[in-house]
């Protein structure tokens, strides 16, 4: 049998070829590419040390300070000289110190401590009789963990103070209305993750995942704590984003579309809510069913639903929203009103008695955006107050 296998599994190989003789100039080869802050070093030398060493030279042989550059990251390869012997091909990427903020990881601890601003005793709030109605504070796309803008310690300090002084308005609108039931509505891409553009975004990602969650986490703690004392009646809402995926493989979903970092993150602080449910009995948290992208809650009689909007094309709301509502397994149809995020910029339409919200984002900008069309950021949150499908306050807190 093996000399049958060898027989079917032989092939027509060519011919030996003598080798030839070194010749150092091709042998031993050298490359470099600049990219602004950025560069690449391919050397082949006889051992690794000598190409650490070489590529300090190339550097230098481009007018390039070896001393401005740190190496950020290396690929080693053994290769088989024309003589026969073996050498070692070394690939090294560096990027210029000056310009070394963007790997330079923010204290996590700070972080964490600017979150633990909540009041030690939070104003307790009376209403007044009558109508009552639901305040929304709708927020979404931190993307904590991105350089872009003002980068993590920027974004976090925003949406905590953002936060806050929807509370402070939670106040002055209860001069106008019977608020009773206070609605927060988180809209995805909390966490800038890993999946997006295949993982191009790696590099200008300076939080791990386990520490963006961390923030998610403990900003929608702290949005409990602050508003859960104002209220009877708190309801928290997330949905899946598409930075917050929790899997993709070559660029493409594999598992439910449920299976996100960003409604994980809610879930959690719901389990610590449960410990205690003489102080949180009042709350109330919901995500999607299995396998779904978006949720609806009773608001006062106003039905509202929540989506992240990548599953529609900017400016297409209201056709994917119509057409939702031709199913008959979901509950769109009865959605009086769509808060989405998503596209990182305020847009407010109403179509008859339906009215669609998208909140800006409160990472502070998208370089990549910027770059490609100009535009910076807006960022904030929306506050609004419904009640029987009626939107009549929107505003947006911006710091």
């Amino acid at each position: 049998m093996s000399e049958l296998k060898d027989e079917l599994l032989a092939k027509p190989v060519g011919p030996t070829i003598p080798a030839r003789q070194t010749d150092p100039e091709k042998d031993f080869t050298k490359q470099i590419e600049v990219n602004g802050d950025e560069a690449a070093v391919t050397v082949r030398g006889t051992d690794f040390e000598a190409n650490e060493s070489a590529a300090s030279t190339v550097l230098q042989g481009q007018g390039l300070d070896p001393s401005e550059w740190t190496v950020t990251g290396l690929r080693s390869s053994e290769w088989t000289m024309a003589n026969g012997d073996l050498g070692v091909s070394t690939r090294f990427t560096f990027a210029r110190k000056c310009a070394s903020g963007a790997s330079e990881r923010p204290n996590i601890d700070e972080l964490l401590a600017a979150i633990d601003s909540t009041p030690a005793e939070p104003l307790v709030l009376n209403v007044r009789d009558g109508d009552e109605y639901t305040f929304i504070v709708a927020l979404g796309d931190m993307q904590f963990g991105k350089i872009d803008g003002d980068g993590v310690e920027g974004t976090l300090q925003r949406t905590i103070d953002c936060l806050n002084e929807a509370a402070e308005l939670l106040a002055e609108y209860r001069l106008r209305f019977n608020i009773t039931h206070v609605h927060v509505a988180w809209l995805g891409d909390h966490i800038e993750g890993f999946v997006s553009q295949g993982g191009a975004n790696t590099w200008r990602t300076q939080l791990t995942l386990n520490e963006q969650i961390r923030l998610t986490r403990r900003v929608m703690l702290h949005a409990l704590l602050l508003f859960a004392p104002m209220c009877s009646r708190l309801t928290m809402v997330a949905v899946p984003g598409n930075h917050g995926e929790a899997v993709r493989f070559m660029g493409k979903g594999v598992t439910r579309y449920d299976d996100s970092h960003d409604t994980e993150s809610l879930i959690a602080v719901k389990d610590a809510v449960d410990l205690n449910p003489d102080r949180f009995g009042h709350v109330e948290f919901y995500v999607p069913d299995t396998d779904e992208l978006s949720v609806v809650v009773q608001c006062s009689g106003s039905v509202v639903a929540h989506v992240h909007g990548h599953q529609f094309r900017p400016g297409k709301h209201f056709e994917w929203w119509k057409g939702q509502a031709f199913g008959r397994s979901s509950a769109m149809h009865q959605a009086d009103v769509l808060l989405s995020g998503h596209l990182h910029h305020e847009f407010i339409e109403a179509d008859g008695p339906r009215t669609f919200i998208q909140v800006p984002s409160m990472e502070s900008e998208s370089t990549w955006f910027r770059h490609s069309k100009g535009s910076e950021g807006a960022p904030g949150l929306i506050v609004a107050v419904t009640k029987d499908g009626r939107v009549p306050v929107k505003e947006v807190v911006s710091k």
